[in-house]
Order: C-alpha cells, then structure tokens, then sequence
C-alpha cells in the first residue's frame, strides 16, 4: 500500500520561496505518475502541476506557470514542488498525489494521496 508523506509547507512572505516534498513508503512512486493538488476551504481540491516521466510533458495550472517546477526522483521514490514568487492567493493545503500514468492532472485520476500540507503567503 503506498503511503505518501509532504513536508516543506510553512509560513512565507509574498515573493518568497518554498519547496514541497513528497516521500513515498510501502510501495515506489516510481510505479506511478505524480502530482501536486490544492484546496482552500470552501473550494474544489484543484491540480496545481502535474508530471509522468521526467522527460514527458508537465502541466501546470495557468496561476502558477512560471512560478512553480515539478519535479520527481526515482531512485529516492520522491517528488517535489518548487514555488517560487508566492502569491498570498497561492495559500492552501497542498496534496503530493500518486496518478493514474497519462492521466490528466484532475483529482479522479488519483490513486493515493498525502495527508497535505500547508502553506500560508502572508506579510
């Protein structure tokens, strides 16, 4: 049973940086395409940046294109997310998600999820 676990969220002023980690145990996240989801209370999760292969195509939401970098490390069974120039609007739980392979980057397509973890843009 893959388990996922984020780390990284935190507290950041506006035009800061984080990087969100994604570590896997019980089973590889090599087997799986990867993703990075959001939610802010009240709202629909959303898909935020997602990647199969490291030399196939990503998806990034259009809020966050050029901003944000996802990338993934097969032999540490990892992921991550990049975050640069944060937005107070970027403020949300963000999920690591193991996907369906070719999948688009929509939460049915997801087969296990993190926990999350939170991240807050603010002065």
């Amino acid at each position: 049973q893959l388990q996922l676990v984020e780390s990284g969220g935190g507290l950041v002023q506006p035009g800061g940086s984080l990087t969100l980690s994604c570590s896997a145990s019980g089973s590889t996240l090599g087997y799986y395409a990867v993703g990075w989801f959001r939610q802010v209370p009240g709202k629909e999760r959303e898909g935020v940046s997602c990647i199969d292969s490291m030399d196939g195509p990503t998806y990034y939401a259009d809020s966050v294109k050029g901003r944000f970098t996802i990338s993934r490390d097969y032999a540490k069974s990892a992921a991550y997310l990049q975050m640069n120039n944060l937005k107070p609007e970027d403020t949300a739980v963000y999920y690591c998600a193991a996907r369906t392979w070719g999948s688009d980057c929509e939460t049915h397509a997801v087969r296990s999820w993190g926990q999350g973890t939170q991240v807050t843009v603010s002065s």
